[in-house]
């Protein structure tokens, strides 16, 4: 047992950090703690930027920075802000010396990076206002925050030639504008009647709130606090990717139990680190930002990117809110890594700014990374794994309320979709292939496609040693034994006639390969890869794949809801018949197979194999299996607990529905 500090409020750093003479920081503690010891902060509000200065040895010598039981803890990147001086109505401003910031100036320098497409004609800033812990909206001039109205983002062009329109909240409420002088910065805020100098009014200050300023410390643990409030910067994964806490390039940490909010961009980062490339498309312009990423692989493979100096985190049973860009953000870092438990909402939602990085959780790399029984919900975009995720496992999670709920991108597989409920009206993206989608229930559309001009890696199983490089031609997908619900809207795809064409076996695919003649590339850019389906349920007019077999069709009517009540999420579904598809059985590593490039099996991260015979909420499958996640779904009315929210170690009541 290593040394315990205490942090209280009533201390002083000048203490020795005991119960009855505690320190009064933080950091004063991260200076001093060591593998094994444990930090104990009570009740109270604490405004620094905590940068850990050493690390612990291994699973049985962390260092534990904890909320002391039962006591409410808040670690804010702001700092409450008085002295405002009226302007005209109901505008008030505040002058603040570049003195007053202690490490960035968040007011400077605006955001933006590689992948970062919108506003491109005005800046928006990592600084942010908080009225009584609400945040405001960036202005684009003083005139609007004097003058407020309505605005409209016009459509970005996004990868793979759609177009996504969106559409700007109202701002006609509460607005700030910042104007940058030779030695000072002036904020605007339009407080809407409220007496900012009476009321809790607090702008962001510091970039992070827990995030050490060196790689590879290892094995520390962070639990029970809430932390809010960072002006962290975008989060591309080839740059630095802050977050509001973070690991930057370690092993080991273990995140729990944390509410974690209002990040001006990235809650939680398990990302990249600096030295394999920061923002260079963004700065250079030599080669494309794709060309960049590849790069960065390579890089940090150079500076010991393996399991041995990286990666393995927990990331459990967390609350986080009201960011940017991302809940979780990770690139390369991320490897080997489990995320259970979390509740993760109102994720880019404001429409501040706009990229292709902006998801609840957006992983690059996410080599063995388990993903499960998480909540994902009021979301730009719920889960995105982009590149390289290998041994991926997205299972039991409950989606719903997304724009979309779940990308896979530019990535070979195996990647296993399983057990989860994706509830949206937009329920899939996949522009990847070898990726095994079974037991869901999926109410929204599906949009599938091809990449043929980014070539992403591959890897020797487990492990993160390229093997290789490919395109992604689509296919090489198992669809099983899922519940597809067929939706109205025109010229989509709900269910899994995308395929039709596609060969049903890699004995087939061959076959067809080898009837081209004498080639190489050639001949398999010519051939659809195959396609594994059958045992699937087909309801209100979801479309099946013209060979699939053993599936079960219904005509009448299915009605699917998530609902959640004090902090139970219950899945409401009137199924309109049993839906048990006939010769169904448990499906297992053997019945998946090998994915055809990366050459792997699906199985578990330890390389055993997988056998798919718990339901999400835990109950054992029968023999003949019910389609979709819940295997006590019967004819009729399903009302299911499927989710509930965990405790915290801090109080939830801080959680927000709605952004003023």
């Amino acid at each position: 047992m290593g040394q315990v500090y205490h942090v209280a409020k009533n201390g002083s750093d000048r203490n020795p950090g005991t119960t009855e003479a505690p320190f009064l920081t933080i950091q004063r503690a991260a200076e001093l703690a060591r593998a094994g010891d444990r930090v104990t902060v009570h009740e109270g509000e604490y405004r620094e930027w905590v940068r850990p200065r050493n690390g612990g040895w291994g699973e049985d010598s962390r260092i534990v920075y904890e909320a002391a039981p039962g006591e409410h803890v808040v670690i804010k990147g702001s700092e409450r802000i008085t002295g405002w001086l009226p302007v005209e109505g109901t505008v008030w401003k505040v002058t603040l010396e570049d003195g007053f910031f202690p490490d960035v100036h968040p007011y400077r320098m605006p955001l933006g990076g590689d992948w970062f497409v919108a506003p491109r004609d005005y800046p928006v800033h990592p600084g942010e206002v908080y009225l009584n812990r609400q945040s405001f909206y960036e202005a684009r001039s003083l005139a609007e925050v004097l003058h407020p109205q309505i605005r409209t983002v016009s459509p970005h062009e996004t990868w793979g030639g759609r177009e996504e329109k969106i559409l700007e909240p109202e701002r006609t409420l509460y607005q700030w504008f910042c104007e940058a002088g030779e030695d000072a910065v002036t904020i605007y805020a339009n407080f809407r009647g409220a007496d900012p100098n009476r009321e809790l009014v607090e702008i962001n200050v510091r970039k992070f709130c827990f995030f050490p300023e060196r790689t590879g410390l290892n094995y520390i643990t962070v639990r029970g606090f809430e932390m809010a409030q960072a002006a962290t910067g975008w989060a591309p994964p080839t740059a630095m990717q802050e977050g509001l806490i973070g690991a930057n390039w370690s092993k080991g940490w273990v995140i729990e139990d944390n509410i974690i909010h209002d990040s001006k961009c990235s809650g939680i980062s398990i990302g990249k680190e600096d030295s394999t490339g920061q923002n260079e498309f963004t700065h250079f312009r030599i080669k494309p930002g794709y060309q960049n990423q590849l790069e960065a692989v390579f890089k940090a493979r150079h500076i010991g990117w393996s399991r041995e100096r990286v990666g393995s985190h927990i990331i459990r049973n967390n609350m986080i809110y009201d960011c940017g860009q991302n809940g979780i953000v990770g690139h390369l870092g991320c490897v080997f890594s489990e995320i259970y438990g979390n509740e993760i909402y109102n994720i880019a939602v404001k429409h501040e700014f706009y990229g292709h990085e902006i998801a609840g959780i957006k992983l690059h790399a996410a080599i063995d990374v388990q993903i499960h029984h998480n909540y994902i919900h009021h979301c730009s975009l719920g889960t995105w794994l982009d590149w390289q995720a290998q041994g991926t496992r997205v299972s039991g999670n409950v989606y719903a309320h997304n724009d979309r709920d779940l990308m896979v991108e530019v990535t070979h597989g195996p990647c296993l979709v399983d057990n989860n409920i994706f509830a949206s009206p937009w329920a899939l993206v996949n522009a990847a292939q070898g990726g095994a989608y079974i037991h869901n229930l999926i109410c929204g559309f599906i949009d599938s496609y091809p990449v043929l001009n980014r070539a992403t890696p591959y890897h020797l199983p487990h492990s993160t040693q390229v093997l290789g490089t490919a395109l992604i031609y689509g296919g090489d997908d198992r669809w099983m034994q899922n519940i597809f619900v067929g939706g109205r809207e025109e010229g989509r795809c709900y269910g899994t006639s995308s395929y039709n064409g596609s060969p049903v076996s890699q004995e087939e695919y061959m076959e067809r390969v080898r009837v081209l003649g004498d080639g190489d590339v050639e001949l398999f850019e010519q051939v659809c890869q195959p396609a594994m389906i059958r045992g699937n349920a087909y309801l209100n007019g979801a479309s099946r794949f013209d060979r699939e077999e053993n599936f079960l069709e219904s005509a009448a009517g299915a009605s699917v809801c998530v609902t959640e009540e004090n902090g139970q999420i219950w899945l409401e579904m009137e199924a309109p018949e049993d839906l048990r598809p006939e010769k169904a059985g448990i499906i297992s590593s053997e019945t998946l197979g090998t994915v055809r490039l990366a050459g792997q099996r699906f199985e578990r991260p330890d390389g055993g194999s997988l056998r798919l015979d718990l339901d999400m909420t835990g109950a054992s499958r029968s023999a003949c299996p019910v389609a979709g996640p819940v295997e006590n779904i019967q004819k009729g009315i399903n009302n299911i607990l499927v989710w509930v929210r965990p405790k915290t170690g801090s109080d939830s009541d801080c959680k927000k529905e709605k952004q003023l």
